[in-house]
């Protein structure tokens, strides 16, 4: 909480007050907030203030375009819109803020601990400009042990959990996930193949001839036995380790001693195999069964939240985080947003740790608890075996934060020497590098990477599958396909002109919500002056000056620079498709590749100079055969990809009606394409789980002429 504001106003009207999820875009100044934009956007908030209830709920923040400008939670909706109303002490980023708002949104709710739910969930739904932003929102992996097959299998699982089973996890990283699975197949043999491939056996695969699978699909095993090794690969990930360990040690020890030296040497083989999967962490605990240890650390500006994993006395890894957040919030503040957001789609553990005292520590725990339907303890370890882990955690976290630091610094220096090499005033903070991949022209895709600040900008990169209007093999026409479809939807969006009277897309139109508690109402209040509205654009907003967009990371969507990799031809088809589309302002450059493609000596092509070469130790140089090979890379990768997915094509995947389902059903059945093919109707109809119609539909796709 931001202490200034809470001394100026009164306290009745900000005891719950959660300012700490303010995050601007950096570099704010309170002159951006004019008199005259502030004042009209008290009034916008004054007047939807005199409407409010004096009950919990969340609010939400618009600007003239219709975008989500901020997302908060309240325990009064009244007192909190009217401290926003007075407009008075308030730091540069909330200024903007209250100026930018032109119309809000409000949900009441029954507790203030389901405002605190609502509120992640659409924090994480609509990522507005002015919260606290995890950047890093790709899903955590687990570990799967399926419970609907007769001889369970072991996974690497992401996303929802549809399929019945044992889920474990989270791990921090793809590796340690493998690293885990690895170790249990040697230990206690569980199969790691697809059903259909189980069910099409004949004889044992490579993975039981080398001892890594007990061979259940031909019977190598039988199916209680192989169940009751799965049974234990499940307690042993459930954290019944030493009780697992206690029996192949004594079944070891049995062994011996009825001389079976080979059945002694595997029981001792899997004994070696679990045991590295615990010495394989950087630490374990005895104390500490199940918990997520979170731990902040703030430098110049910038925050790292480290994350440790623990689960059943084991370190399932960690990951570090770089949430965008305004440098004016405490540590505390946005370690509270993060916590929340973090767990709105995955379920938290028992216990989860805290490094620095968060004011709304209950609540967050009530909240926790409700989303995994059991109780979780929000505790700030003061002393102990978790107060050692927490300094465990904030030293990575600080480590991280420097590391990346020490990279961002690294990459403006090679930004700044890029933009001297092609003499560009300002050095670009997003480059956008085009390639395309063909083979003969066939499954042609073109590639758009990105790098700016932090580097390669992975979330950023876009695949563009050429349509088949363009002539197999023309590189030319299909560098214009590709440009002309980025540069057109960048001109939607606002960041570029589009001819001389480019279109302007109508306010965004406000979604509802999905409120969650019993009780909750949406409650609908009257435009407020100026408001946003559906029938066309604002009052006094040019059509004619779009302003770019930026993302939810502060990222401009708008590039600083173009390249493309080819010659001359390359260059002159994108230079032409850009000034068609009002982009002449963005400075293109094509690589053209050196005699006998020599990688020091690239030619280059730009606007008003003739074609000219670096010097083969520029910094520049390595910078851009760097973002060259990204781009080459990564169309490369996804033509393979796609002519992968074309190689291996199903013919029944055409059949409308057809879904993974009945084509499991019928290639059980006959086994084959080319049995399917050739069958009768009689024989299609008699296939278990397949009606008459879909028989038919099969049989007249492949019988028609």
């Amino acid at each position: 909480m931001n202490r200034e504001r809470q001394d100026d106003l009164p306290q009745d009207e900000f005891e719950d007050e959660e300012d700490g999820l303010l995050a601007p875009e950096p570099a704010l100044d309170l002159a951006e907030a004019a008199p005259g934009a502030l004042k009209a956007g008290i009034e916008v908030i004054q007047q939807f203030a005199k409407h409010l209830p004096n009950k919990p709920g969340v609010y939400r923040m618009f600007d003239r375009a219709g975008d989500v400008l901020y997302v908060g939670k309240a325990k009064s909706l009244k007192n909190r819109v009217t401290a926003y109303a007075r407009g008075m002490a308030h730091t540069n980023a909330v200024a903007r803020m209250i100026a930018e708002t032109a119309n809000m949104e409000f949900v009441t709710t029954g507790t203030e601990t389901e405002a605190l739910l609502l509120e992640s969930n659409l924090i994480k739904q609509l990522r507005p400009r002015y919260n606290v932003l995890l950047r890093d929102d790709k899903s955590f992996p687990y570990i799967l042990l399926t419970g609907d097959h007769e001889a369970p299998a072991l996974f690497k699982h992401r996303g929802s959990r549809h399929r019945k089973g044992d889920y474990f996890g989270p791990f921090a990283s793809v590796w340690a996930v493998k690293r885990t699975i690895d170790a249990l197949q040697k230990a206690f043999l569980i199969r790691t193949c697809s059903d259909s491939f189980y069910e099409n056996r004949t004889r044992p695969c490579l993975l039981f001839q080398i001892k890594r699978c007990a061979g259940p699909c031909t019977g190598e095993i039988s199916i209680p036995d192989y169940q009751a090794l799965a049974g234990q690969a499940r307690d042993f990930l459930s954290g019944r380790s030493s009780a697992v360990k206690q029996l192949l040690s004594t079944r070891m020890q049995a062994a011996a001693e009825e001389l079976e030296f080979e059945k002694a040497a595997r029981y001792r083989d899997r004994l070696a195999a679990l045991s590295a999967v615990q010495a394989g962490q950087d630490i374990n605990t005895q104390g500490v069964e199940e918990a997520d240890v979170f731990a902040i650390d703030e430098q110049a500006g910038q925050f790292c939240v480290e994350i440790f994993f623990f689960r059943n006395h084991q370190n399932w890894g960690n990951r570090a985080l770089f949430p965008r957040a305004d440098r004016s919030l405490t540590p505390a503040e946005v370690l509270a947003s993060v916590v929340t957001q973090f767990y709105d789609d995955k379920p938290p553990p028992r216990v989860v740790l805290l490094s620095h005292p968060v004011e709304e520590i209950e609540l967050i725990g009530q909240a926790l608890s409700a989303r995994a339907g059991r109780k979780v303890e929000v505790a700030h370890p003061k002393r102990g075996e978790r107060a050692d882990l927490m300094a465990h955690a904030v030293k990575n976290a600080r480590e991280a934060l420097s590391r990346k630091l020490a990279d961002n610094a690294g990459q403006s220096a090679l930004l700044s020497a890029l933009g001297a090499a092609f003499g560009i005033e300002k050095a670009p903070r997003r480059v956008e590098v085009y390639d395309n991949s063909h083979i003969m022209g066939t499954n042609a895709v073109g590639g758009m990477i990105v790098a700016g600040p932090d580097g390669f900008m992975k979330s950023h990169y876009r695949t563009f599958n050429i349509s088949t209007d363009t002539i197999a093999g023309d590189d030319f026409g299909m560098m214009r396909e590709v440009l002309t479809r980025r540069f057109a939807k960048l001109a939607k969006e606002g960041g570029i002109s589009l001819g001389p009277h480019p279109e302007e897309a109508a306010p965004a139109v406000v979604s509802k919500d999905a409120s969650e508690g019993d009780g909750a109402a949406i409650i609908i209040l009257p435009d407020a002056p100026d408001a946003a509205t559906q029938d066309g654009p604002l009052p006094g907003k040019s059509r004619k000056t779009p302003k770019a967009r930026k993302d939810e990371d502060g990222f401009p969507s708008r590039p600083d620079l173009v390249i493309v990799d080819g010659g001359k031809g390359q260059f002159e088809a994108a230079r032409k498709i850009m000034a068609e589309l009002g982009a002449t302002d963005i400075p293109l450059v094509a690589i053209a590749k050196g005699a006998d493609r020599n990688a020091m000596r690239e030619t280059f092509h730009m606007v008003g100079r003739e074609p000219f070469k670096l010097q083969p130790r520029d910094p520049a140089l390595y910078f851009i055969q760097r973002l060259r090979d990204e781009a080459h890379r990564f169309a490369i990768g996804t033509h393979r990809a796609k002519r992968k997915r074309e190689t291996m094509k199903n013919p029944l995947d055409e059949i409308p009606g057809i879904g993974p389902s009945r084509k499991r059903a019928l290639l059980l059945h006959f086994g084959t394409v080319k049995a399917i093919q050739r069958a009768k109707l009689d024989d299609l109809m008699r296939t278990p789980g397949v009606n008459a119609a879909t028989a038919k539909a099969v049989h007249d796709f492949f019988h028609d002429a």
